[in-house]
């Protein structure tokens, strides 16, 4: 039975898109030039006062060129993966001999650590060969392993070297001989999901059925009964407290996936265990996976996600806990969750064509995933909380997890280098084609420029716009011959007046609009333009009154970009200003501060510090009037360190 076809978008490729842009190619400039060699040094241990990495040493150790003790977190190995993966996606978008030359000589050090039935893990080579495939639950050997797939399909694609491609295909025999629901193989699958996407985009490149059924067996048998993480504690002689400390929701094997309605668990696993299912669902054509995943996106999106676009509000075990459950000063918001929602985002809008996912990975990006790295690219958040008061910070146990600064490197370092590979690649994420309607999408605002090919034909789109600041985007064609095609360009929920002109003609956008998308339908010619103009007014924005967090207060907006307030602008105890609904505001554009950022000052109003040492009384407080300013939130902490809120009290 021929399969249903499920995705109606493809992405761009990413080398067919060039950024020049005034906000993201000094960013991805950043990652190339500091952020890359920063990182390679930091697995080297060769950054001062720093947390050690030892990942480097950990693979000469595995391969036999070094002697020590294994060092690091079980999953360490995934740190210079994800590395090796951000410089793939670097050397797509610019050549760089040198980093080549870099990324070939640590994928031979990779090669010479593989054992010769396949096995890679350094953790498991050098500390525990006796524990190898024991404890897939905790032990993070399929993560580590989805992790360099997925970098080694980044390096393949930008330089064409197939060696990390044979190494990691060699990998997934080995865990195909071991995993399995055949005879003789163990019915096992992740504790950390991850390979699951990984094991798709392999597939991609080598059209292997093994490793498709490897991730359609990954995905099918989780949750299923008897459950496998019982059945290999039994084996390890596992006490009870296992099954306590651990709970099957943890992991979302709680549930058959197809059964799961709601995100429970670590924030990270789940997601990434959403996107595999999504990238199964369109090869496969199972709409019951796709059925599942907009259910639980709905759960997420609408109710356990931070205005920022983060998610995993709570710091034990790093999850996702009640609907509405969002605290801000205790938000842990790992930077990896946002990332790992874009991925997801963007899956489901390449199988259903509506702006609702496009502005998820627009509010992570420009919000909580950016925050999690500082200016000069050399520090970094772990969590990004939406309140901090330092010094509760300082002397409170349940907000160990909360950083008031950002740190040079971590012994769990899973965000610096996921930052770094998805900033490198952000090209894949603006334009999507569908080439049997005939149709291109225009899903983010970022200047530069890109082809797609429509029936042999090529169309050029160039972006040039000052976004997120400015509310202008113009948009210029060309053409090898004039073609009629469909560009649907999206239309921001928060902008509520958008003005579309082709060729300085008004177009009636109440006609065109679909899911969120101006469909203009032409015959398009050479050198045709498009005025885009997006109205960027201060938004005041409420939470859900079950949000009880946020009762009371309110939050600004400016396009894209969610502001927050801190203390080396407004003073001590923020929590003391206050904000009118009819406040007057205004924007400006300071090109010295904070390397450039539009910000709000607003009229307000502050409780003044009492005079008496006296903790309670029955007297009114006395206020006065204030200019408030306001900073967008990824940029906080980059200046001297205080407080800082999102959520402002409501006058």
């Amino acid at each position: 039975m021929e399969k249903v076809r499920l995705k109606s978008l493809e992405n761009v490729d990413l080398k067919d898109v060039i950024i020049d842009d005034s906000f993201w190619s000094k960013r991805q400039k950043l990652i190339k030039e500091t952020v890359i060699p920063y990182q390679w040094a930091a697995l080297n241990d060769a950054i001062p006062g720093a947390e050690p990495s030892h990942t480097i040493e950990n693979f000469r150790i595995a391969a036999g060129e070094s002697n020590g003790e294994y060092y690091g977190m079980v999953f360490q190995d995934s740190d210079l993966a994800k590395w090796l993966e951000a410089v793939g996606h670097s050397l797509a978008i610019g050549k760089d001999e040198s980093l080549e030359k870099i990324a070939d000589d640590v994928i031979d050090l990779i090669g010479r650590a593989q054992q010769e039935d396949g096995y890679l893990n350094t953790y498991f080579i050098v500390a525990h060969p006796e524990r190898k495939w024991t404890n897939l639950r905790d032990d993070h050997e399929l993560y580590c392993a989805g992790h360099l797939i997925e970098a080694a399909v980044a390096y393949f694609h930008a330089t064409g070297k197939r060696k990390i491609i044979d190494i990691v295909c060699k990998l997934v025999d080995h865990i195909d001989s071991v995993l399995g629901p055949e005879a003789g193989k163990k019915r096992g699958y992740p504790g950390h999901p991850e390979i699951e996407l990984a094991l798709m985009k392999l597939y991609k490149v080598t059209g292997n059925k093994k490793h498709l059924e490897l991730c359609r067996f990954f995905i099918d048998e989780r949750g299923a009964e008897p459950h496998y993480y019982d059945i290999e504690a039994e084996r390890r002689k596992e006490s009870g407290r296992g099954e306590k400390f651990h709970n099957k929701s943890y992991s979302q094997a709680h549930l058959p996936v197809r059964e799961q309605t709601e995100a429970v668990g670590h924030s990270v696993r789940a997601v990434y265990l959403y996107s595999g299912m999504v990238d199964l669902a369109v090869e496969i054509g199972d709409e019951s996976l796709i059925d599942a995943c907009k259910a639980l996106w709905e759960n997420v999106t609408q109710k356990k996600m931070y205005i920022t676009g983060g998610i995993g509000s709570s710091q034990y075990r790093e999850s996702f806990t009640v609907n509405y459950d969002l605290p801000n000063n205790r938000a842990y918001t790992e930077t990896c969750a946002s990332i790992a929602l874009v991925f997801w985002a963007d899956r489901m809008l390449q199988i259903e064509e509506n702006r609702d996912y496009a502005e998820i990975i627009e509010r992570a990006l420009y919000n909580g995933i950016l925050s999690g790295m500082s200016l000069d690219g050399k520090s970094y958040f772990y969590v990004n909380p939406l309140e901090v008061w330092p010094s509760t910070v300082d002397h409170r146990n349940d907000m160990s997890s909360v950083k008031y600064t950002r740190q040079p490197w971590f012994g769990c370092a899973c965000c610096p280098p996921n930052l770094a590979r998805l900033i490198a690649s952000l090209g894949q994420y603006i334009y999507s084609y569908n080439k049997s309607n005939k149709e291109i999408f225009i899903h983010q605002f970022v200047g530069g420029n890109t082809k797609v090919e429509m029936d042999g034909l090529h169309v050029g789109i160039e972006q040039k716009t000052e976004y997120p600041w400015d509310e202008k985007v113009n948009i210029a064609l060309s053409v090898d011959e004039e073609q009629e095609f469909t560009l649907a360009l999206r239309l921001p929920s928060w902008c509520k007046e958008p003005k579309l002109k082709v060729n300085n003609e008004v177009v009636d956008l109440s006609s065109i609009l679909e899911k969120g998308y101006a469909k203009i339908t032409r015959v398009w010619k050479q050198d045709d333009h498009i005025e885009l103009i997006l109205p960027m007014p201060v938004e005041i924005v409420r939470a859900n009154p079950n949000v009880r967090e946020n009762i009371g207060k309110l939050a600004l907006q400016r396009g894209p970009i969610v502001y927050c307030i801190e203390e080396v602008d407004n003073g001590e105890n923020l929590q003391s200003i206050s904000l009118p609904s009819d406040s007057n505001m205004s924007v400006k554009f300071e090109e010295s501060l904070l390397e450039g950022v539009s910000v709000i000052k607003a009229e307000g109003f502050k409780i003044n510090p009492s005079d008496s040492e006296q903790l309670y009384f029955t007297s009114h407080n006395v206020k006065a009037p204030v200019e408030v300013k306001a900073i967008p939130y990824f940029a906080w902490s980059n200046r001297e360190p205080g407080e800082m809120i999102v959520w402002i009290r409501e006058e």
